[in-house]
């Protein structure tokens, strides 16, 4: 499917190299087939000389040599990169957008006013930070126009660094967002506490680390592996009268799942903001 396919990132920076590093590693495509562009000449050393794959400092030489060109800079500068690229689209092109609350009818109306007469069709992504080891999750959509064939060709890309989850309905990503987008930071935070806390009830504090890391990896392995439900699983731990019993008390008087819930939602809220 992407064998004859020539990748282009506009902006070099994390996600941009997560991708390229993934895509290389699944031998999805070759490092011929890849090539960025960044206003940042250190990046794109970087990227040049770490993956071997052709670099530009002008963003409408990416998008002029592109078959399929993901949008990889900061949401603020999506509206510039776009217009600036315009004039260059010819061609059939599939334009993928991976930037927080940049909506694929914003994409299409900068193209637009950048003096681009045709259509493009635009697919609208929403990866996590966890890409960057190759077990990310990733939310996405079709924008207005795009075919099952522009879906799969951003799927068979994104399945190169995790879990892909097409929904039908755009608006939907901003759920996506304050779920999985944010959520990495929400477990970070979770571990941390774990181990301060094993910190507190007496093990040093790198031991303490390792124990929490390597619990929150082993706990969502098993789920991910087992045929229980998450109620059922937690059961599974929990033996009566035990010390788990004790631990979740705690948490559900504490309100933990009310809490988790507000922030989701909250983040969720923020997206829509973000998304107009």
């Amino acid at each position: 499917m992407l064998t004859k396919k020539t990748i282009g990132f506009l902006g070099a920076g994390n996600l941009a190299e997560a991708l390229v590093k993934g895509l290389l590693a699944s031998k999805t495509v070759t490092a011929a087939q890849i090539i960025a562009g960044d206003r940042i000449s250190e990046r794109l050393v970087h990227m040049a000389e770490t993956y071997e794959i052709k670099v530009y400092n002008k963003n409408t030489e990416v998008a002029e040599h592109s078959d399929i060109l993901f949008i990889t800079v900061k949401p603020n500068d999506v509206p510039g990169v776009v217009r600036s690229i315009a004039p260059d689209i010819r061609g059939e092109k599939l334009i993928i957008t991976a930037a927080a609350g940049v909506t694929t009818k914003t994409v299409l109306e900068n193209l637009k006013e950048g003096g681009h007469e045709g259509f493009v069709p635009v697919v609208r992504a929403m990866p996590n930070t966890p890409v960057i080891v190759s077990e990310g999750a990733i939310g996405m959509c079709a924008g207005l126009g795009a075919t099952r064939n522009d879906l799969e060709l951003a799927r068979a890309i994104f399945e190169a660094v995790g879990k892909v989850i097409v929904v039908e309905d755009e608006g939907l990503l901003d759920a996506v967002t304050g779920l999985s987008g944010s959520g990495p930071a929400y477990v970070f935070l979770f571990m941390q506490a774990m181990a301060e806390a094993g910190a507190r009830a007496g093990l040093d504090k790198k031991t303490a680390l390792a124990l929490s890391l390597q619990t929150a990896l082993g706990a969502a392995k098993l789920a991910l592996e087992s045929d229980k439900t998450l109620d059922e699983l937690i059961a599974m731990v929990s033996s009566p009268g035990g010390t788990t019993v004790e631990g979740l008390k705690r948490l559900r008087d504490n309100g933990l799942a009310a809490t988790v819930e507000k922030a989701v939602l909250a983040a969720t809220a923020r997206a829509r903001e973000l998304s107009g």
